[in-house]
């Protein structure tokens, strides 16, 4: 696909909101095949990453087994008529067990929490 007038969004908690602000959406559930799918249909000039940090990155390339692209990396106000985003969603919890392990480099590191991601598919409608 060429450049499109309409990108593929890629947004998480923290900036969800601000693309939302006006209009009407659909929002459905996606599972982890479906979102590298849909990411795997649009080449990389076709997808604004909204988002940043390594971490959320790293759990887009490594676990849903999508190829490392860099995709170009934009603050969206709002979203176009027509316009779809791939939201990925973080929930943190509480560890109930902390076991302590030994890092790379010698160190003790103790697990304080657990992270879940889910993914979104949101479109606006109106």
């Amino acid at each position: 696909m060429a450049r499109t007038n309409l990108p593929l969004l890629l947004v998480d908690n923290s900036n969800m909101m601000t693309i939302l602000n006006d209009g009407e959406f659909k929002c459905a559930s996606l599972t982890f095949e479906e979102a590298k799918a849909i990411i795997d249909m649009h080449d990389e000039d076709d997808i604004i990453r909204c988002f940043s940090g390594n971490d959320l990155e790293e759990i887009v390339y490594k676990y849903l087994n999508i190829e490392n692209r860099h995709f170009e990396f934009k603050h969206i106000q709002d979203m176009r008529v027509g316009q779809d985003a791939i939201a990925f969603k973080l929930y943190i919890t509480p560890s109930e067990t902390q076991p302590i392990i030994q890092t790379p480099i010698g160190s003790q590191a103790k697990k304080v929490q657990n992270i879940y991601v889910c993914c979104e598919y949101i479109s606006r409608l109106k």
